[in-house]
């Protein structure tokens, strides 16, 4: 890469999860309390990255680091950033009774102090498979801003991440003859229907099916330091329309501004496919399927039983 910076991983962890009590981050997968983050962390420490940057509440710091980040620290170098709801712009206060976070957006905005290298986000609570790690390290690497700026995602198949226990967001992708993100659409209540998935935007009345080989992201986002500086010009018109519209709910996600940026003709978006299986603990019904993957992914070998004491860098 022609600045030599080896990309950075970041971890958005600061969500509450609001559908599954508790800090759905820091519950074990597996019998030697590893949690999906550690499977995460291990893929990409695989694939060759060497720095991870969390992103959480002040409010769980102690119990984060005590549960996650000190193990880390062995494997990786680490680096902390507050996502806060008072991390506004000038002039803007948060909303009397808003509790929500101002989504993925603004968690990536929070590290715009910290971040000078390319780098890879991911979900603190989702698992994206190996294959996912060592493409985006591979484009991270290669891949410069040119003309335009140079990002990438790992698209997934829609029947590949839903859930049998409720709904999910997912952001559904179209994507050119070229493998090149065209558009980028978050759909927030996506169920599954058999083998494909029907999305409602007016809670329920009506229904637009999906067909299941659907390209979505996953979140797994990878980028040139240059989307901080546009995820920073935009923040202050989105409060602005926001705090009018929906001062309690509103959130300023990702794929919101990639699109925007995508539409305006600044960036290309490069669609890394992975053919592997996401899982992830949506609901509390969920967890049970990634334990048992797990499980199954170990007896085939991808790791070892006991993850970091029998890892051999």
């Amino acid at each position: 890469m022609g600045n030599g910076r080896k990309p950075a991983l970041v971890v958005m962890a600061a969500g509450m999860g609001s559908r599954y009590g508790g800090l759905k981050q820091i519950d074990p997968v597996d019998e030697q309390g590893n949690i999906i983050m550690d499977f995460s962390i291990f893929d990409a420490r695989e694939a060759g990255f060497e720095k991870v940057i969390f992103i959480i509440k002040k409010a769980i710091e102690k119990e984060f680091k005590e549960n996650i980040g000190q193990r880390m620290e062995r494997h990786m170098e680490v680096a902390y950033i507050y996502q806060e709801l008072d991390k506004l712009p000038e002039g803007f206060s948060v909303p009397e009774g808003r509790i929500k976070p101002w989504g993925t957006g603004h968690a990536i905005l929070c590290c715009k102090n910290i971040i000078q290298e390319p780098f890879a986000v991911i979900n603190a609570d989702d698992y994206y498979g190996k294959q996912a790690f060592q493409e985006m390290y591979r484009q991270l690497t290669t891949h410069e801003d040119q003309e335009k700026y140079q990002y990438a995602m790992v698209g997934y198949h829609l029947n590949n991440t839903m859930t049998e226990h409720g709904y999910v967001a997912r952001g559904i992708c179209t994507i050119d003859k070229q493998g090149m993100l065209t558009d980028i659409h978050e759909r927030t209540h996506i169920e599954k229907r058999g083998e494909n998935g029907a999305y409602t935007e007016d809670e329920g009345k009506t229904w637009i099916t999906l067909p299941g080989n659907t390209i979505v992201s996953m979140n797994l986002w990878g980028f040139t330091p240059s989307i901080l500086s546009e995820l920073d010009r935009r923040f202050s018109t989105f409060i602005e329309k926001s705090l009018t519209d929906n001062p309690l709910k509103c959130e300023y996600f990702l794929p919101f501004v990639v699109d925007e940026i995508l539409k305006e003709g600044k960036a290309e978006v490069t669609v890394l496919q992975s053919k592997d299986r996401w899982y992830g603990v949506t609901y509390k019904e969920d967890k049970e399927t990634v334990v048992q993957a797990i499980c199954q992914l170990k007896k085939q070998g991808l790791y070892p039983e006991k993850l970091w004491e029998d890892y051999h860098e």
